[in-house]
């Protein structure tokens, strides 16, 4: 039994995201936590990356492998604001993306067994 090949091109889709972002391969693999040289070979190669190296991509583009798989139809998902938010928080160093969930939360209110 022959399996057929997928249509959806991970590369491409990683590609996709990287070059939306202005980013290199070289700040993509650092904010992924990946070495350049492995996703360099991918392309160099034709190779398809794993999901766990996926789900590495994702986290690095600050997106889940839902929206990754998506085929760009986030938007489809989500209001324009939370779009507008995920775009601006791909675009943060962990330690601004650290600094902004503390601050979000901050602003949730306290549960009603806890006021005063």
């Amino acid at each position: 039994m022959s399996r057929e090949k997928a249509n959806f091109d991970v590369l491409k889709r990683i590609d996709e995201e990287r070059i939306k972002r202005n980013w290199t391969e070289y700040t993509l693999a650092k904010n992924s936590g990946l070495t350049q040289s492995t996703i360099s070979t991918w392309y160099r190669k034709d190779l398809q990356p794993s999901i766990a190296s996926i789900e590495k991509i994702c986290n690095g583009l600050g997106i889940t492998l839902s929206a990754f798989f998506n085929e760009g139809k986030r938007e489809d998902m989500l209001t324009q604001d939370q779009h507008d938010i995920l775009q601006l928080w791909s675009t943060l160093t962990e330690e601004q993306r650290k600094c902004l969930l503390q601050l979000l939360r901050a602003f949730q209110p306290l549960p009603d067994n806890s006021k005063l």
